[in-house]
This record gives C-alpha cells, sequence and structure tokens, in this order.
C-alpha cells in the first residue's frame, strides 16, 4: 500500500509544479486541477500518516535513551496519541485507496415518476421532487427542473431534474429505484392506510468529451412551437425537441431554453446519458451484488426505501436503518441517510477487497 501512496505523492507533487507553467493552456490547466482534486484526500491523508510516523519514531528514540522521568513520560504520551492518530489514519487511507466510480464527480440527471397507487402515487412524487430540489439547495449544489408533466390535477405524472456541482453524482446515486410510502390519502374517507411507490433514476450527465455515436436513423425528432398542438404549456414562448429513439421506445422532451439548437444538444445529451445508463445496467448485473450503491442490479420491483407516515418513520432497506420525522426529511434532510449508505458502501468494498 505504501508503495503505492509515494508513488501518488510523487505524481502530485508533480502536478503541483506542472499547474504552475500552464496558464495559458486552459484545457491542460483544467485536466491538472481535475487530476489534483481527485489525489487531494490520499495526498493529505499520507502527508498526516508520515508526520505521525515520525512521532512515533521520536517518541520511540526518547524512550530509549532518556533517563529523566518527566521527558519518559511525556514521551510515553507523544507515543500513545500518536499511535492512535496513526491507526485512525490508515483506517481513513483504506478508504480513500478503494475505487472510485468513474462518474462520482459528474453532474446528474434524475428521473422520478409516479408508479403503483395512482393519484396517491403521483402526490407522493411531487413531494419527492421537491425533497431533491430541497436537499440539493442546502447543499449549494444548482438543482433545475429540465421536464415536467403534469395529471389532470396538477401532480406528477414525470418529473426530470438535472442537479449540478461537484461530485454529485457520488451522493445521490444511492437514491435509484423504488420508493415506497404508506400512509392514509387525504381522500380515504375510512382511514385506511394505502402503499404507493415512486420511482427514481438517477444518471451521471455525458460529458461533452464522450464519443457516444447514435445513429440517426434510430432518431424521430420532432420540432413544437408554443402554438403547436403538441404544446402543453402554450403561454410560454420556447421551442420542444422531443427525440423519440426508435429501438428502446425512449422519449426526450426538452423545452426549457428559448434557443432551438440549445434544447436540441440537450435533449441528445439526456438521450445519451439514458443509454450509456443502460450499459451500465447491463455490465452491473454481470457484477452483481459485488457493490451496494449498484441499486440498478436489484429486481426493479423491489424497494429500497419505505417512507411510513403513520410511524413517523423511513426505513432504507440496504442498511436496514430507520430514521424519524418524515416532514423534516421531505425537507430534505436526507444527508445523513445517505451519509450511511456511503459508509456502508465502503464497508462492503473494504470487505470485498480482503477476500
Amino acid at each position: 500500500m505504501f508503495d503505492k501512496l509515494e508513488s501518488l505523492k510523487q505524481r502530485y507533487e508533480q502536478l503541483q509544479k506542472e499547474q504552475e507553467t500552464c496558464f495559458d493552456d486552459v484545457q491542460k490547466s483544467i485536466k491538472i486541477a481535475k487530476e489534483l482534486s481527485s489525489l487531494e484526500e490520499v495526498y493529505n491523508l499520507y502527508i498526516s500518516w508520515k508526520k505521525v510516523e515520525n512521532e512515533i519514531k521520536e517518541a520511540k528514540e526518547i524512550l530509549e535513551n532518556e533517563t529523566d522521568e518527566e521527558m519518559i513520560e511525556m514521551a510515553k504520551e507523544q507515543l500513545n496519541e500518536a499511535e492512535k492518530q496513526k491507526e485512525e489514519i490508515e483506517k481513513d487511507l483504506k478508504i480513500a485507496l478503494l475505487p472510485k466510480d468513474e462518474n462520482d464527480d459528474k453532474n446528474i440527471y434524475m428521473e422520478i415518476r409516479p408508479a403503483a397507487g395512482g393519484d396517491e402515487s403521483a402526490l407522493f412524487a411531487e413531494e419527492m421532487m421537491r425533497m431533491y430540489m430541497r436537499y440539493a439547495e442546502k447543499m449549494w449544489w444548482k438543482p433545475t427542473i429540465e421536464e415536467l408533466q403534469e395529471n389532470d390535477v396538477g401532480w406528477i405524472k414525470f418529473a426530470m431534474l438535472k442537479v449540478a456541482w461537484d461530485k454529485v453524482y457520488s451522493k445521490l446515486k444511492y437514491e435509484s429505484w423504488v420508493h415506497r410510502v404508506q400512509r392514509i390519502p387525504k381522500t380515504e374517507s375510512c382511514g385506511r392506510v394505502h402503499t404507493s411507490t415512486v420511482t427514481i433514476a438517477v444518471m451521471p450527465e455525458v460529458d461533452e468529451v464522450v464519443d457516444y455515436e447514435i445513429d440517426m436513423k434510430d432518431i424521430e425528432m420532432d420540432i413544437f412551437g408554443a402554438s403547436s398542438a403538441g404544446w402543453q404549456n402554450a403561454n410560454r414562448n420556447k421551442t420542444w425537441i422531443r427525440l423519440h429513439h426508435k429501438p428502446t421506445g425512449m422519449i426526450v422532451s426538452i423545452w426549457d431554453s428559448k434557443s432551438q439548437i440549445h434544447n436540441k444538444e440537450k435533449a441528445f445529451n439526456v438521450l445519451k446519458a439514458r443509454l450509456l445508463q443502460i450499459e451500465k445496467d447491463k455490465q452491473a448485473e454481470e457484477e452483481r451484488n459485488k457493490r451496494l450503491y449498484q441499486v440498478w442490479t436489484w429486481d426493479r420491483s423491489e424497494k429500497i426505501r419505505t417512507y411510513n407516515f403513520p410511524q413517523d418513520r423511513v426505513t432504507d432497506h440496504r442498511i436496514k436503518k430507520s430514521y424519524p420525522n418524515i416532514p423534516w426529511i421531505l425537507d430534505g434532510e436526507i444527508d445523513n441517510i445517505i451519509h450511511d449508505l456511503i459508509v456502508a458502501d465502503q464497508a462492503a468494498m473494504m470487505e470485498k477487497s480482503m477476500e
């Protein structure tokens, strides 16, 4: 492990020197900054480890050569404290050196769909969308609603969010698949608890540099203006681009910009993200159960989380842990849940690496 750490340290320091001389080359500067960011945590931990290791060495030398009782006592305290710090740093290093998902530092698209439960499912989808928007705002990320389709009473039929900032995917990737809600609907006169579900799909945004070819013969593209029959929000003076990917039946609709070119570009980026996610799904199926966060390997009908209103409890079934105060959670306070999922994921990876 320490040979690898020394190589990472040398690479980090080499990149720091290169960064000082490439201000005129924007692309190279961005590339270096990105690699530095990816190495920074491990580098800082390794520097801390080396410092503590020196403190241990110094304390042991004092204990071997010193005769003064006060100095010996101080050295013993230093040695004890440094060894504790070393143990903690080594734990953090092992986690930091675990394989990273190549998409962890990317922005994401999140699709929210009502599933079983009719209007109650659509209502909960609306609450879920607000929960993720609030969470993103509290994290100082940049959430936007890219597409929103509503039913006759104004609840969600389909919503697509984009969340932009550093390492968004590394946290929100755990939210994919089926979320279940158990509560008494406002329309239920007998007070019976109903069960509804909402599906969440989280996809990393495709980099502009990704060379993912789409055969244009497979694409049927429609363009609607505000006065077109297909336009659902006639008061918006925007251009709607709709792509139909015939091999998969996938449809992408984008209308958030007044620029037809911009909407077309964004629609193709979303389509690429979805098609790439299908490829990831196939690969993940082959490596089933290797990683906790790969919830796309689960059966699509299987729930990952339950929001039980009568008991005011949210349970994540992957880590078998419950959290109180549903109103607080639906207001975007989900970071503690995500943190626990990350810790469990890291523990699963460490266990796997020791096999």
